[in-house]
This record gives C-alpha cells, structure tokens and sequence, in this order.
C-alpha cells in the first residue's frame, strides 16, 4: 500500500479501536482516540522509512522491528500504541498488496503475500485498505470481547463450576 492507504487505515483503525476501548461515545471516548491515533498512525508510517535506505518492504518489514516496537514501551515507558500501528501497516503490505513483505529478514528474504491484494497504484487500493481495516477491527473485537469471556468459562470448567 501507499502512504495514504497507511494513514487511512491508522486513522480509521484508531476511531474503531477508541469505540471499542471506550464504548460509551463521550469525551473519554474522543480522548481515547486522540490518544491513540498519534502514536498508530506514526507507527503505520515507519516501515516505509526503509525506502530511503535499506531494501524496502525488507529493511524495516519483519519480525525482529516489530518485536522491538512491542518491547519498547515496557522498557522505555512510552510509544505503547506505536506497535500497533507498524503491526498494521504489515498487515496491509500482506493482505493489501500483491508484492508482501520478507516477514523474516535479514535471515530469509522470501516476502510473503496472500494473493487478494491488488497493486499500489490500483483504483480499489482504498476499497481494499477499508475492507482490511474492518476485519483487522473484528479481530481486535473479538479478543477484546470474546477472549476474555472464553478465558473465564474455561478456567470454571477446570475449576469444576
């Protein structure tokens, strides 16, 4: 995807995941979205910075980047939505595109890719980056939701309730 498919889906990602984190509607909802939409749409601009060095879609597209985005906040206490926006912009690359990313660079440079996505330059590159975005939220909704409530109903059966 291109920049503007990245920050669409950052911003759109941002407002869902604010609802779903704060679903009454009401100023802590807005301040949960501000507060998230900063640091995810950074982190969904990153990756890209390894078009001006580096191999793009390799350099900063893998695993071992995104591991050090997830602990950053635990060590350095700050930038804690940030992950989740470098997270995401993967998500987009594999999903969004044709070309994929090297998920496991610089130890293996195969990119990997699904093959519903379309190219970068497409006229339904925006339509595609909605529909992800839509089904990156129904994910996050049902950890949120679900998860939780499977977790307990598991932990009563091995309890004996």
């Amino acid at each position: 995807m291109n920049k503007k498919g990245h920050v669409l889906n950052a911003v759109l990602l941002s407002i869902g995941l604010g609802y779903l984190l704060e679903p009454a509607g009401d100023l802590e909802t807005f301040e949960t979205i501000v507060a998230i939409t900063v640091p995810v749409t950074l982190g969904a601009l990153f990756p890209d910075v390894d078009t001006a060095f580096g191999k793009h879609r390799k350099t900063l597209h893998n695993l071992p980047v995104l591991a050090l985005f997830i602990v950053f906040p635990y060590v350095f206490g700050n930038l804690e939505y940030v992950w989740i926006g470098v997270l995401t912009h993967y998500v987009l690359d594999v999903a969004g595109s044709k070309r994929g990313i090297a998920l496991f660079y610089p130890l293996w440079k195969k990119e990997y890719g699904l093959p519903i996505g379309v190219t970068v330059s497409s006229k339904y590159a925006d339509a595609v980056t909605v529909v992800v975005t839509g089904l990156e939220l129904v994910l996050v909704a049902l950890i949120v939701y679900e998860v939780p409530q499977w977790g307990f109903e598991m932990g009563q059966q091995m309890v004996g309730f």
